[in-house]
């Protein structure tokens, strides 16, 4: 197991000091003997809800529960330190598949939970859907549990739509057709508006290269941000905004401003997480509450492909001796009945049945519950590169985002964003 250096670890955990929400345990062998599971989670609506529901889980197993709440970037810290020492301090963990996965499986901090997720025919893992199960398998091996999902979907205006005697785009080209008439017909008004920076842009523009039938890399680990689908998703996304998007649009906008513009009433269709669609439905939040509307993403070439991903899951640390029972709190957080009612509470899961059942929809919009369904069908679990440093892969991938946006020639740009990553990609195997 890998190691950062002893100066490292000090200093980050000097900052431990001041975020942990619980104290830590003195050792697994106690934690087991005393039936105490130690549970690190990030502070999300899913977590507040699993902490209200604890109690029952506490009488139903007979186990106590210890558990650490903390921000994300504490999150990281802790990880930092504790991972990297081997500690068996911690037996759950909620980590992001798709950020760190790769980089926890390579540095042997996941413990395979292949034969447990398989063992259970009531918990039932068959019953999780293709994307996010894909997101937390690395090698083969089940290192992980989705929690949370999230889909790419198209939000629009109901009203603009209607004004202009447009129907909802059900293809790429009919989505830039309808952006363009309206950007015409309302010259303060976009036509279309989405991430625009370099690295936060990579994971929307995932689902338009997917739909377009490119990807990051091929079925050998190989870049293919140059190939001919790739060229045409990087100029078509860019070309988006460029064309119809905000006037004077920056280069570097994430949700946040680009959720903004859009609930303010300043653009008629936007790409985003579904996760996110409460930002766009709240009065108190949106000028447009009233009029927004959901679809699937629209279809290019190779259909419609967008992302369905695991932003969070559930791990067993691989240092622990606490395996077994930290197995059972995660059964138990991701059973049937705790994964509806999470969604319930507004937090979209990974199960099928949960999706199939009218209460699992019941607090959602139907047009975006329909748009969820045909998504889950068709995602691809994947919306950035499967690499162990993701930060660095995502800002050479995003690259001719940015030229393409800015008019530049995202061909070009594409062609030295390929080099640069099969040069990235190869230096990890070193």
């Amino acid at each position: 197991m890998k190691r950062r250096s002893i100066v490292k670890y000090a200093a980050a955990a000097a900052v431990l000091s001041l975020g942990l929400t619980a104290c830590s345990g003195s050792g697994s062998e106690d934690a087991k003997e005393s039936g105490t599971v130690r549970v690190t989670l990030a502070n999300h609506v899913w977590t507040e809800g699993i902490k209200a529901a604890i109690p029952e889980f506490e009488q139903s197993s007979g186990l106590k529960v210890e558990l650490t709440q903390l921000g994300e970037d504490q999150l990281s810290d802790q990880y930092n330190v504790k991972l990297n020492a081997g500690s068996d301090e911690i037996d759950v963990m909620m980590y992001r598949p798709l950020q760190e996965g790769k980089a926890f499986a390579k540095n042997g901090y996941l413990a395979d939970l292949t034969g447990k997720v398989s063992s259970d025919a009531a918990w039932d893992w068959k019953d999780y859907q293709e994307g996010p199960v894909k997101a937390t398998t690395v090698d083969g091996k089940v290192v992980g549990v989705p929690i949370i999902t999230e889909r790419e979907v198209l939000y629009y205006r109901k009203d603009l739509l209607q004004a202009a005697g447009l129907q909802v785009p059900k293809t790429m080209e009919e989505l830039e057709a309808a952006a363009k008439a309206i950007k015409a017909s309302s010259p303060d008004t976009a036509g279309f508006v989405a991430r625009t920076g370099k690295s936060a842009a990579v994971t929307q523009f995932s689902s338009f290269l997917f739909s377009f039938g490119g990807d990051f890399t091929d079925a050998s680990g190989k870049s293919t941000v140059n190939s001919a689908a790739a060229k045409e998703a990087y100029a078509f996304y860019g070309g988006l905004i460029k064309n119809y998007g905000p006037a004077n649009v920056s280069t570097d906008m994430s949700w946040p401003e680009a959720m903004a513009i859009f609930t303010q009433g300043k653009a008629a269709f936007y790409t985003e997480a579904d996760s996110l669609y409460k930002n766009a439905t709240d009065p108190a939040k949106s000028k447009v509450a009233d009029t927004v509307g959901f679809a699937a993403l629209p279809a290019g070439p190779a259909g419609s492909k967008p992302y369905n991903i695991p932003s969070w899951g559930l791990a067993v640390n691989e240092a622990s001796g606490n395996q077994d029972n930290a197995w059972k709190f995660i059964q138990w957080a991701t059973s049937k009945e705790r994964t509806l009612a999470a969604q319930k509470a507004g937090v979209p899961g990974p199960r099928a049945s949960v999706w199939a059942n009218s209460e699992g929809t019941s607090t959602y919009p139907k047009d975006l519950a329909e748009a969820i369904a045909v998504s889950a069908k068709n995602g691809v679990g994947h919306d950035r590169p499967e690499v162990v440093t993701v930060g660095k892969a995502r800002e050479i991938v995003g690259e001719p985002i940015v030229a393409s946006i800015t008019g530049g020639d995202a061909s070009a740009a594409a062609d030295s964003a390929h080099q640069a990553f099969q040069e990235f990609l190869d230096s990890e195997k070193k």
